[in-house]
């Protein structure tokens, strides 16, 4: 077992509404934060510890993806269940809610059943709104939340408004949220870079900003109708979208994919990974109204949306791969680092709105209680700014071929949580 770590001041942040304090800390060698403040530095002293010097870290609860996709937990080739939990936690990532998305299509309860991580890791399922997500019959709603599923999800576009209107009429869902992208599959018309003109230069096909648009206002008007329902926006992707929400007197829950917040069709080199996705890449005034509207609190939560692919689809060109980015695999994290850079460093925006975003605004969609730190508990992250790294594969928790900025020098890094063991952190700068 290793030896406990005392931390000399530390900028800590317990939990929601409560700024950033400088305080000691002290963690045991099973990855237990023991106490904080004075107490901390009653018990470092006592058990004849030295403080390790840690003003430039922040010490904070941990993190929450709201939805993301594992659909061969098992035998997958692309990702499995332990390697999913591995990546998830090396990136400061306590909390993950899965999406019914799999092979079968988790849409009845025996579908939900083996799914777990063990502790501290909290493993979460979506359950389907329709069979095989085919929408065109519903899912056993009542059964699946019975069975264990946190709400239910819709595909990777807007199901038939009558067929969602008639989910929620049954009112098999009570309090539970449903978790609906606002995209229409044929309205895309074969596109898959946002209209824009850097699109037409870089020579994608366009999709057009309506195939977001017109479902957006649909599902706005069935919100209205229906306000006792907890209806959730998937994944955001455009600025006139954000014009929308913002248009509202009240507003509504959605979350948005961290790629669309970090790269955009003006930014991002045609060779990179990243091109292509669900919803599409947009343009650089979608992502700049996108890191706004997530400053502002317009938008409730940043999803990692993980979705691996294997080195096989990866080989495939751009227009015959599917859509999808992996985002959970960096040993030492890459959400929180580029985000961080992103907003906190490029934006002004505090660490208390980016745990908002990442972790508060999370939990909230879910239905859970806010990530805090707590005496006893192994839920809490360890981040350094300040750190570079070199993101290669060899420094990757996820079988996932399909990771962005492979290669390239991170700023930024997890370099120790109570998720992973105390072997694996990162607290002395390499030689």
């Amino acid at each position: 077992m290793a030896p406990p770590l005392w931390l000399r001041r530390v900028q800590l942040l317990s939990g929601p509404g409560e700024p950033p304090v400088r305080q000691d800390a002290l963690i045991d060698g099973e990855g237990r934060l023991l106490a904080w403040g004075e107490p901390a530095e009653r018990q470092g002293a006592g058990l004849g510890l030295q403080p390790r010097p840690a003003e430039g870290l922040l010490l904070a609860p941990t993190l929450v993806d709201p939805h993301s996709v594992l659909e061969q937990p098992f035998e997958g080739t692309a990702e499995t269940l332990d390697s999913l939990a591995a990546a998830a936690a090396g990136g400061g990532y306590g909390t993950v809610a899965l999406l019914p998305w799999g092979r079968p299509w988790r849409d009845r309860p025996e579908h939900l059943l083996g799914l777990a991580w063990p502790e501290p890791l909290r493993l979460l399922l979506w359950g389907s709104f329709s069979l095989e997500g085919a929408d065109r019959e519903l899912a056993p709603h009542r059964d699946q939340l019975a069975a264990g599923a946190i709400g239910v999800a819709a595909g990777e576009e807007s199901p038939p408004l009558p067929l969602l209107e008639r989910g929620l009429l049954l009112g098999e869902l009570g309090d539970r949220p449903l978790l609906v992208p606002p995209r229409s599959a044929a309205l895309c018309a074969g596109g898959f870079v946002r209209e824009a003109v850097e699109t037409l230069r870089a020579g994608w096909p366009p999709d057009p900003v309506l195939s977001e648009i017109l479902p957006l206002q649909s599902l706005l008007a069935l919100a209205k109708a229906r306000p006792a329902s907890r209806l959730i926006l998937m994944n955001l992707s455009t600025s006139a979208a954000v014009e929308q929400l913002r248009a509202l007197s009240a507003g509504l829950p959605c979350t948005v994919s961290w790629w669309h917040l970090l790269a955009d069709c003006g930014s991002l080199s045609p060779a990179q990974v990243g091109w292509r996705l669900v919803p599409s890449l947009g343009a650089p005034r979608d992502r700049h109204a996108l890191r706004g509207a997530a400053v502002e609190g317009l938008i409730s939560a940043v999803a990692v949306h993980h979705l691996p692919l294997d080195a096989e689809e990866q080989l495939l060109p751009l227009d015959q791969r599917r859509p999808g980015l992996a985002g959970h695999g960096a040993r030492h994290g890459l959400v929180l680092p580029m985000l961080w850079q992103e907003l906190v460093d490029g934006q002004g925006c505090t660490a208390e709105q980016l745990w908002q975003l990442l972790s508060w605004g999370g939990s909230e969609l879910l239905g859970l209680p806010p990530e805090r730190l707590q005496a006893g508990s192994r839920r809490w992250l360890l981040f350094d700014p300040a750190r570079e790294w070199h993101w290669s594969g060899g420094s990757s928790l996820s079988r996932a071929a399909n990771q962005p900025r492979l290669g390239e020098q991170i700023r930024g890094a997890v370099v120790a949580s109570g998720l992973t063991a105390a072997e694996s952190w990162w607290l002395s700068e390499p030689s």
